[in-house]
């Protein structure tokens, strides 16, 4: 198990020498204009992910994946000799779909920008159809009140101060045994 900060520093060094190394060695006709986005090593430095973007249509795309497959050797040798490592990690390639998520979400943000502005424009001379506050009560007159507390009051008051039946109407044990005596 090699140290996280090798394998971070290991990465960095591999994503400039195949970006430079793509740049400058590999001919390949098929090779688009490719971007390499970061390239991740595994921690026992063995295995490296290289994540490029290629500028193009999906048969571009296509080829350069191509090419980049049959450039794999190449690129490996020139990592090893550039590095100095002991175990040259194997390179595998992997399209960055990254960019095209962002593409997605901006795409997405601009929809709801236009809806928002469309929102606000209908909302400028919008009234409402009944009054502003549905939810509000109308005040109850005093009296009122007063009647309702009375009634409350009078529900609560019984002969020695508690309830003894049910809210079924049923007598209590207790009321029973009152009834009885």
């Amino acid at each position: 198990m090699a140290d996280p900060a090798r394998a971070r520093r290991l990465a960095v060094r591999i994503r400039q020498i195949v970006s430079a190394t793509i740049e400058m060695q590999i001919k390949d006709p098929r090779l688009g204009m490719v971007t390499i986005t970061d390239a991740r090593v595994t921690s026992d430095l063995r295995e490296a992910t290289v994540f490029y973007t290629v500028y193009g249509d999906a048969t571009q795309v296509e080829d350069s994946a191509r090419a980049l497959a049959s450039a794999t050797g190449v690129l490996r040798s020139t990592v090893g000799k550039q590095t100095g490592i002991k175990f040259v990690p194997t390179l595998t390639f992997v399209a960055d779909i990254v960019p095209d998520t962002a593409r997605e979400l901006e795409e997405a943000l601009e929809r709801v920008r236009h809806a928002d502005a469309e929102l606000a424009r209908a909302r400028e001379g919008a009234q409402y159809a009944g009054e502003a506050d549905p939810y509000r009560k109308p005040a109850l007159d005093e009296d009122e009140d007063d009647a309702a507390d009375d009634d409350l009051v009078a529900e609560a008051d019984d002969s020695d101060g508690r309830t003894d039946d049910y809210a079924d109407g049923r007598p209590s044990a207790a009321a029973a045994q009152r009834s009885a005596s």
